[in-house]
């Protein structure tokens, strides 16, 4: 069972955490893991070999720190880990925002190699909400890179959260396995606990867009070498595409690699600086950029 405490004063809605928390249980249970968070030096030691694992960082880069870990969590912020058999499969790290703003940072989560392919990590995503409705949090934000076509559709689709930022170069030199070593270019997204999206996409009615079906102009397509094409960005909503699998690319062209990520920052990051907004992502792709104001 996920260890899910409730809390009796908790603001938010009774419905709405108990929502949380029952499609939180539901994922874990379905995932074949138990979700609990973390405190012991042990523990948090395994959470930062399995993230080392994933990320495969040079020297100095490490993703996370146990020591940093350790006062996360005894200073009262969000450490998760995701085990089964007694094996530690996936975790999820995060700490509170701007106290003014009831929000909390999620900063890293990874799933083993072991654990791929059976929601554990939509499972800790959906305790990270529980946990976080519990402490009175109503927005969750954290960072992904636009170009991987899996995570867009994870974050915007199944999640049902919003990109509320284009940021260039974010991290600055990462220089790990999965982000190479170019700039690090990320989405910020807010996900609204309580929204009716993120309420319905918690019990299994993602987000879905049909792209092609807006028929929009196309402000960024893959070219026949598989490189980026920009095309017109005319009309209230037009489509911005991304690679079919980016992280293959940065090993075996690096240089279109850089391509890409050169024509996204200039394309949608130009778009969102503009305020427009986007409205959804397509699997098959594309981001749906609204230009549209409110």
């Amino acid at each position: 069972m996920t260890n899910l405490a409730t809390n009796a004063e908790s603001p938010a809605s009774v419905a709405v955490r108990d929502d949380a928390v029952a499609a939180a249980r539901a994922a874990a249970v379905a995932s074949g893991v138990e979700i609990r968070e973390l405190t012991e030096i042990a523990e948090l030691a395994a959470v930062v070999g399995l993230f080392e694992s994933i990320w495969r960082s040079g020297p100095g880069g490490r993703p996370v720190s146990t020591e940093l870990l350790r006062a996360m969590s005894t200073a009262g912020n969000y450490v998760a880990g995701a085990f089964a058999n007694g094996e530690l499969l996936g975790a999820c790290f995060g700490f509170f925002g701007n106290p003014g703003k009831a929000s909390l940072h999620s900063h890293i989560a990874g799933v083993a190699k072991a654990g791929a392919g059976r929601g554990i990590g939509h499972a800790l995503k959906l305790h990270q909400r529980g946990w976080a409705l519990l402490q009175d949090v109503s927005v969750i934000t954290w960072t992904f890179d636009p170009l991987v076509r899996r995570n867009a559709y994870f974050n915007l689709g199944k999640l049902g959260a919003r990109p509320i930022g284009y940021l260039p170069d974010f991290y600055g030199p990462m220089e790990d396995d999965i982000n190479g070593s170019g700039d690090t270019d990320r989405l910020m997204v807010g996900w609204d606990l309580r929204s009716p999206e993120v309420r319905a996409a918690a019990f299994g009615e993602p987000v879905l867009i049909d792209a092609e079906a807006l028929g929009a102009a196309k402000a960024l397509s893959v070219d026949s070498d598989g490189g980026p094409s920009i095309g017109s960005a005319d009309g209230p909503t037009v489509l911005v595409a991304v690679p079919p699998d980016i992280e293959r690319l940065r090993r075996t062209d690096p240089g279109r690699g850089d391509a890409w990520r050169v024509a996204l920052r200039e394309v949608l990051g130009g778009l969102m600086a503009d305020n427009a907004k986007v409205a959804g992502f397509d699997r098959a792709g594309w981001y749906v950029i609204s230009k549209e104001q409110s």
